[in-house]
């Protein structure tokens, strides 16, 4: 279905949150669709898959990541960027949420501009990292991690790994760029599209699961301090 503006679906159960963000969205100029559980949220995708969604943690019906992750796992929303918004702050909150697959987390209370901020970075990325160049060079590796671009899969000592998309699309650029030191700004461009804003904890904490999901190969990527990261290849560092 051809659409002009983007579709954002806003899984909510708080009614006025809900409207108070649907009100905010339509003012900008955005179609939206509002659900108050899981379960109605998943009836709709059956005849129309959005641009984004917003998506709260607690839900009556269903946890908000496991929400998360059944949109990850197939179909048409494997790829759709999905944004938690929730009263849940911790970092250890946060990091579940990114590691099942979020691309952005917001903690309420929030600031309706600084919502619509992150909406826009998120629609404005449409394609994965990379993706002109999967065609050629579809292998990266680098002493022991293999990535498969046209699979969208990871081996690590020959072993498949299961990443999550942000962190798979980190390590995509990593091994595009190797022993290259990324700056924070730079990952969250290139990465996540959108201009650094001071959210250093989004990469750190991508950063960090991609690292433990990489076992041994954890190490190849450096942190430099005061600056941000590289990956280099276990002897090559200086």
């Amino acid at each position: 279905m051809n659409r002009y503006m983007s579709l954002i679906a806003v899984v909510e159960d708080d009614a006025s949150i809900r409207k108070l963000i649907l009100y905010a969205l339509k003012n900008n100029g955005y179609e939206t669709c509002g659900f108050g559980c899981g379960a109605d949220f998943f009836q709709a995708l059956t005849t129309q898959s959005p641009d984004l969604v917003l998506l709260d943690i607690m839900l009556p019906d269903m946890d908000g990541v496991e929400i998360l992750r059944r949109l990850r796992e197939a179909g048409p929303t494997a790829r759709t960027p999905v944004m938690m918004i929730t009263a849940m702050g911790t970092e250890f909150d946060k990091v579940n949420a990114l590691d099942s697959g979020a691309d952005d987390y917001m903690t309420k209370p929030f600031g309706v501009m600084e919502m619509l901020s992150r909406v826009r970075a998120l629609l404005r990325r449409v394609a994965p990292v990379g993706e002109e160049a999967s065609e050629e060079g579809a292998v990266l590796s680098e002493d022991g991690v293999e990535l498969d671009t046209r699979r969208r899969m990871v081996r690590v000592d020959g072993e498949e790994v299961s990443l999550a998309y942000k962190e798979f699309e980190l390590l995509h650029y990593f091994l595009q760029n190797k022993g290259i030191v990324l700056s924070r700004e730079q990952l969250m461009q290139k990465v996540w599209g959108f201009d650094y804003e001071g959210e250093s904890r989004t990469v750190d904490m991508h950063i960090k699961t991609l690292r433990q999901k990489l076992g041994r190969c954890g190490e190849l990527i450096h942190t430099v301090r005061g600056v941000g990261y590289k990956l280099e290849g276990r002897g090559k560092s200086a």
